[in-house]
């Protein structure tokens, strides 16, 4: 999903924006962010749960993102990019689902179901929400999602992500950015 106009770019960032200051009511609470294993190859993945090249990519790159963590070749950091009016709520509960097992099966698993939820179109309120992921048996625990989305909002900042989905692998420390589900599970295939 492209976003090229002005208005668009300015949208995006009065979202940002949003994303950064949206909190929930549960200050001091230990900070959860999506990141993942110990290899010398950092890959950061930008999508949004109702960017459908992103969602139709997720089957493929699941797999490999699994492999590449177990083998100790990436770190990987997964970034929700608010490119829809309800990726924000999506994102707050991707993260609360975090809060109970922080770590890159469960986080798949979350992201699986998100964007299953998405697609189906008919999740978009709070109450919606937690009704669905009891219903999945994912539990889930409000925090202070603030440290979470700012480190967001500085690697959308830094990687320059103006399309989802997006991947940027730095190895080396050379930066590559790959765009679009095929270049994405490519790239990713490489580093094996």
């Amino acid at each position: 999903m492209k976003f090229n106009s002005i208005a668009t770019k300015a949208l995006l960032f009065i979202v940002l924006s949003l994303f950064v200051f949206l909190r929930s009511n549960a200050p001091g609470q230990e900070q959860i962010f999506p990141a993942y294993g110990v290899g010398k190859i950092e890959v950061r993945l930008y999508t949004d749960y109702f960017c459908p090249p992103c969602r139709n990519m997720e089957p493929a790159v699941e797999p490999i993102l699994k492999d590449l963590i177990k083998n100790n070749v990436i770190r990987l950091t997964l970034v929700d990019v608010p490119l829809s009016r309800q990726s924000i709520l999506y994102t707050r509960y991707f993260l609360y689902a975090l809060k109970s097992k922080n770590d890159p099966e469960h986080a798949i698993k979350i992201r699986k179901i998100l964007f299953e939820t998405a697609e189906a179109g008919s999740v978009t309120t709070q109450e919606q929400i937690e009704k669905h992921l009891r219903s999945k048996e994912i539990p889930f625990h409000p925090f202070d999602l603030k440290s979470a989305f700012d480190r967001f909002n500085v690697l959308i900042r830094e990687d320059h992500i103006n399309a989802t989905p997006t991947c940027v692998i730095i190895k080396s420390g050379k930066k590559e950015v790959f765009s679009g589900g095929e270049d994405i599970v490519n790239a990713l295939r490489r580093l094996r």
